[in-house]
């Protein structure tokens, strides 16, 4: 008899499908920048996840290393620790979070650029943004935008300008 023993090759005589080596290190991949970005959460919001002490401490301490190295090791250890646990309420709470950071960020953008047509732009901008805001004081408005055209003239510091955003963020946000 031989000392040599046959092992199949194929999927089917295993009984069970072979992981996919590239889809493991994607899998890993996305673990760790999951950490990453679990640890860029106050702790009062990693508090409120529930996450295992060990974790936890762990994202704690990764924004403290400075060494590319550590960080790197860390990381690795954060996503070791994250594979150990199923992470859909996590993902799902960093993409609520990222989407509301993008709905506000494009409000504040939003807000700047009405901002800046209204004092660059001429008074049929007043007239558009009356039209979608009519609940919108047009004669504060005015007078803020009259204030920050003279500030930008006399080179001052944009005071009123800075009025009118606030002003604009109440009645549009």
């Amino acid at each position: 008899m031989s000392d040599h023993f046959y092992l199949p090759d194929d999927d089917e005589a295993w009984g069970k499908e072979r992981p996919n080596k590239s889809q493991l290190k994607r899998e890993a991949r996305a673990l760790i920048d999951l950490g990453k970005k679990l640890a860029e959460l106050d702790n009062d919001m990693l508090t409120s996840l529930q996450l295992p002490h060990e974790l936890h401490q762990a994202l704690l301490e990764l924004p403290q290393m400075r060494q590319h190295g550590a960080r790197k090791r860390h990381t690795k250890y954060i996503g070791k620790l994250l594979r150990q646990m199923d992470t859909t309420v996590l993902e799902q709470t960093i993409e609520s979070l990222e989407r509301k950071e993008a709905e506000s960020s494009a409000l504040f953008h939003q807000i700047e650029r009405w901002r800046d047509r209204l004092i660059h732009d001429g008074p049929d901008v007043l007239t558009d943004f009356m039209h979608e805001y009519p609940q919108a004081d047009a004669g504060q408005i005015r007078r803020l935008i009259r204030n920050a055209q003279q500030e930008f003239r006399q080179n001052k510091p944009p005071k009123s300008s800075r009025q009118l955003f606030q002003l604009l963020r109440d009645i549009i946000g």
